[in-house]
């Protein structure tokens, strides 16, 4: 069975400075007010390291990655 990663923003957190928009442009974008826009399909192999790295960088730590079966 295929493990799928996914993106998640805890919406409480969220203060919507849009670094997660600029490390991570392949699968979010940012609504009228700057809030985050998560694209809800599972991250490819090839873009993990982005996502990795766009999570880390969240100043709140409102963006995550969540594994699970798919």
């Amino acid at each position: 069975m295929k493990r799928r990663v996914s993106l998640v923003i805890d919406r409480t957190t969220c203060d919507g400075r849009g670094l997660c928009a600029e490390l991570f442009p392949e699968r979010i974008v940012l609504d009228p007010w700057g809030y985050p826009i998560i694209d809800g399909d599972a991250i490819p192999r090839s873009l993990l390291d982005h996502a990795r790295r766009a999570a880390r960088s969240c100043p709140l730590l409102a963006l995550h990655l969540i594994e699970g079966r798919q």
